[in-house]
C-alpha cells in the first residue's frame, strides 16, 4: 500500500490549500516543501508586496494631510521599517499555515522531492515515499532578459526588491504588468523617480483598454513616466544602469539607480524527475488537461507551474478541484474566463470576464454601462474620485459578460460580481439590488443600471 493517498509537492497557495482540503476529505496527505512554507506568494510575492502597498497608501495620505486640515512637521518615511513590517506579516501567516497543517493532520516533509515514477517520490536525504495520487505545485519564478541579467543589486526582480531596505532615487521598471504597476506605486510614493517601460501599447495589456488608459493618466499625474510601445535593446551596468530604449519615434538612453525586471514567469520544472515520471513539459510549463491531469497517470499539476492563469486564487481553485475529484466527488474544471483579477497599485484595478473588445470579437451583441467614480459619494469622501466602473452585458438577456473597474479599493468589489455571475444574475438584478449608501459598491449598481439606460446619478 502507498504511504499516502495524496502527496503534494510545494506548499504555495495551490499546494497548501489542496493538501488541507484533501485531509478534510479523509485522504492521508503529505506536503513536501524544499524552501519556505507558503511558497513565493506568501513569502516573496503577493503578501509582502501588498503589505508594502499599504505602507505606500499611508505615505500618500500623509502627503495630502493638508487636504484634511492636518499639518505635520518633520515627517520622515523610513522604507526599511516598511520592509520589516512586511516580513512580520509574512511570518504571521506562515505560522498560520503550519497550524492548519497540524490541525488537519497534514504531514509536512522538508526537502527537495524528485519523482521516480509509478507513484514513488525520493526526498533528499534518502527518504522514499509513495502515493496513490501526486499533485505538483512547484510554482514559478521571475523571468529575466538576456541583456539584463539579474545581479541582485542594481538589476532585480520582485524577489530581491522585497528584501532591499534602501529606496533608490530612480528606478526603471521593465514590464507594465500587475507586478510592475504595483511596484511603481510603492517606489513613487516613497519619492523615487519611476519610469515604466512596456513593449505593448498599454500598461496592463490584458485589461480593458479604457482601464489601462485611465491607469496611465493616473500614473502620469503622480509623476510616473509610462513609456509604452518601447523595448529595451541594451543595457550597461556600472554606477547605476544605462538602458538603451527603442520606440517608434526613435531611440533614447535612460540612466537609473535600479532596474526592476517584471517580464513574466517560468515554471519550476527542473530537477524534479518529470522526464522519469513521464510528465510532459512544453515551453517550461507542465502540460495539463482541463482537469489538471498531466501525461502521467495519477499525477496532477496546479498553479503557476502549469502556465495557466498565474494567480494565487486560481491555484487554490485548481487544487480544490483536483482533490475533490480524487476523493470521488464531482468538481467542474476551472473556468479561467470567470476568474477575478486584481491589481493593487494606486488606483487599484479590478476585472472579471470579457473586455468590451473581446465581447465584440466573440460576436456578442452587447450593451455597456459605465459610471465615473466621481458619481459615487464615498469616492469623494475618500478624496479619490478618479476612475470608473464598466459593465459589459449581453444586449438581449442582460447576462453580465465582464466588469472592469479602476479606482480606490475596487478589488474589494470583485466578490459581488463573481457571486452575481455564479447565481446567473443580470444587469437588471444587480441594478435593482439595494446597496448601502454611501459605499463604493453603489458604483456597481449604477453601472448595471447604466447598461439599461436607467442610471440615476449620471
Amino acid at each position: 500500500m502507498a504511504d499516502f493517498d495524496v502527496i503534494v509537492i510545494g506548499s504555495g497557495p495551490g499546494g497548501y490549500v489542496a493538501a488541507i482540503r484533501a485531509a478534510q476529505l479523509g485522504l492521508k496527505t503529505a506536503v513536501i516543501e524544499r524552501d519556505e512554507i507558503g511558497g513565493v506568494c506568501l513569502n516573496w510575492g503577493c503578501i509582502p508586496t501588498k503589505s508594502l502597498l499599504r505602507n505606500a497608501e499611508v505615505v500618500t495620505l500623509f502627503k495630502h494631510a493638508a487636504d484634511y486640515g492636518i499639518s505635520a512637521e518633520n515627517v520622515r518615511f523610513d522604507f526599511s521599517v516598511a520592509i520589516d513590517r512586511s516580513r512580520r506579516v509574512v511570518t504571521k501567516h506562515v505560522k498560520g499555515i503550519e497550524l492548519l497543517f497540524r490541525k488537519n493532520k497534514v504531514a509536512l516533509i522538508k526537502g527537495t522531492a524528485k519523482l521516480l515514477g509509478n507513484g514513488r517520490i525520493a526526498v533528499e536525504g534518502g527518504q522514499e515515499l509513495s502515493a496513490s495520487s501526486i499533485i505538483l505545485a512547484t510554482g514559478a519564478r521571475a523571468r529575466s532578459l538576456p541583456m539584463l541579467p539579474i545581479n541582485g543589486t542594481s538589476v532585480v526582480t520582485s524577489r530581491e526588491a522585497l528584501a532591499m531596505k534602501e529606496m533608490p532615487a530612480s528606478v526603471a521598471i521593465v514590464g507594465g504588468g500587475p507586478t510592475g504597476c504595483e511596484f511603481a506605486s510603492i517606489y513613487s510614493s516613497y519619492g523615487a523617480q519611476v519610469t515604466i517601460v512596456e513593449i505593448l501599447p498599454h500598461l496592463l495589456p490584458n485589461e480593458d483598454a479604457e482601464v489601462s488608459e485611465a491607469l496611465e493618466r493616473a500614473f502620469r499625474e503622480q509623476g510616473i513616466s509610462c513609456l509604452t510601445k518601447t523595448k529595451v535593446s541594451g543595457a550597461r551596468v556600472g554606477n547605476g544602469v544605462q538602458l538603451s530604449l527603442e520606440a517608434a519615434d526613435g531611440k533614447q538612453e535612460l540612466t537609473v539607480d535600479r532596474v526592476f525586471v517584471s517580464v513574466g514567469i517560468q515554471g519550476n520544472t527542473e530537477n524534479i524527475g518529470l522526464g522519469t515520471a513521464g510528465v510532459a513539459v512544453e515551453r517550461g510549463f507542465i502540460q495539463v488537461d482541463d482537469l489538471m491531469r498531466t501525461s502521467a497517470p495519477n499525477v496532477y499539476a496546479i498553479g503557476d507551474v502549469t502556465g495557466k492563469l498565474a494567480l494565487a486564487h486560481v491555484a487554490s481553485a485548481q487544487g480544490v478541484g483536483v482533490v475533490e475529484r480524487i476523493a470521488g466527488r464531482q468538481a467542474p474544471p476551472v473556468d479561467y474566463r470567470l476568474m477575478p483579477r486584481a491589481v493593487y497599485c494606486t488606483p487599484q484595478v479590478a476585472s472579471w470576464g470579457m473586455t468590451e473588445a473581446e465581447a465584440k470579437q466573440a460576436g456578442q451583441g452587447i450593451k455597456v454601462g459605465k459610471v465615473p467614480m466621481a458619481a459615487v459619494s464615498k469616492a469623494t469622501i475618500l478624496g479619490e474620485s478618479a476612475g470608473f466602473a464598466k459593465v459589459v452585458a449581453n444586449a438581449e438577456t442582460g447576462e453580465i459578460l465582464g466588469a472592469h473597474l479602476v479606482g480606490p479599493e475596487v478589488t474589494e468589489l470583485l466578490g459581488e460580481l463573481s457571486m452575481t455571475r455564479a447565481l446567473e444574475g443580470t444587469v437588471h438584478e444587480l441594478g435593482t439590488t439595494v446597496h448601502a449608501h454611501p459605499t463604493l459598491s453603489e458604483m456597481l449598481k449604477e453601472a448595471a443600471l447604466a447598461a439599461n439606460g436607467e442610471a440615476i446619478n449620471i
